[in-house]
């Protein structure tokens, strides 16, 4: 059986930027096997805290721990899709094929594995294009397929269709579903309250950078305990 890097623990965890405390002293346990999902308004830290958690920036104060802190198991038992993808100048294949190249797989074993996970991303007949001109959304199914392909045991999604149209939003929703069903654990921010409706286990709420919420997903739609999520579930604006 293969060593699991969860549970992630944030300790006290802050970010301070040009003077300014970001994130305030965060203490949160996210197990494995759920599909957690970062929610608040604009400006409440949740990609700031997920760009934490993946190692993209160093805390100012607390900390980020994975189980057993071993960094090199911790690196490659996670990966992180961005809410505009990063398309290297190669083909739709080569994106993905990169990727495992960086885990040290030999080309003979990459290529099939770039076979599959391009089939389940439905972009099996682009595989030679350049990805740089597919449409948002399929730069976003490239960026989720390459993600999948190491087969992360955590998987994090920084709004991951942000920027797509319904079509394009269901198709990404369908394989952050299947990802979790292949036995990922998936922790996203997202704006959209339907979506975290349709995709969450459990809900961490932020606002102005402090955790208010950290409660089951049923629970929280059902009655959130705090004042700013209150308002934030009815639509209110949240200063």
């Amino acid at each position: 059986m293969t060593a699991t890097i969860l549970p992630l623990v944030f300790d006290g965890l802050c970010f301070d930027a040009s003077g300014e405390r970001l994130i305030h002293d965060l203490t949160a346990t996210l197990r494995g096997g759920a599909r957690t999902i970062l929610l608040g308004p604009n400006g409440a830290g949740k990609s700031l805290t997920l760009r934490l958690a993946h190692g993209l920036l160093r805390p100012s104060a607390g900390s980020v721990r994975w189980t057993g802190n071993r960094a090199q198991a911790a690196r490659e038992g996670q990966a992180m899709v961005f809410q505009r993808p990063v398309m290297l100048r190669r083909s739709v294949a080569a994106n993905v094929d990169y990727a495992l190249a960086l885990r040290g797989l030999a080309r003979a074993t990459r290529r099939p594995l770039v076979d599959e996970a391009l089939a389940r991303a439905g972009l099996g007949d682009m595989a030679k294009r350049s990805a740089r001109v597919l449409s948002a959304g399929e730069q976003q199914r490239l960026a989720l397929a390459r993600a999948w392909a190491v087969e992360p045991e955590v998987l994090f999604l920084d709004e991951p269709t942000a920027n797509l149209d319904p079509a394009a939003t269901r198709t990404v929703e369908e394989m952050i579903t299947a990802i979790h069903e292949a036995g990922a654990t998936i922790i996203m921010t997202t704006h959209d309250l339907g979506q975290a409706h349709r995709l969450a286990d459990e809900i961490l709420f932020l606002h102005r950078g402090r955790l208010m919420e950290h409660m089951a997903a049923a629970a929280f739609f059902a009655g959130p305990q705090s004042a700013e999520a209150k308002a934030f579930l009815t639509g209110d604006l949240l200063w």
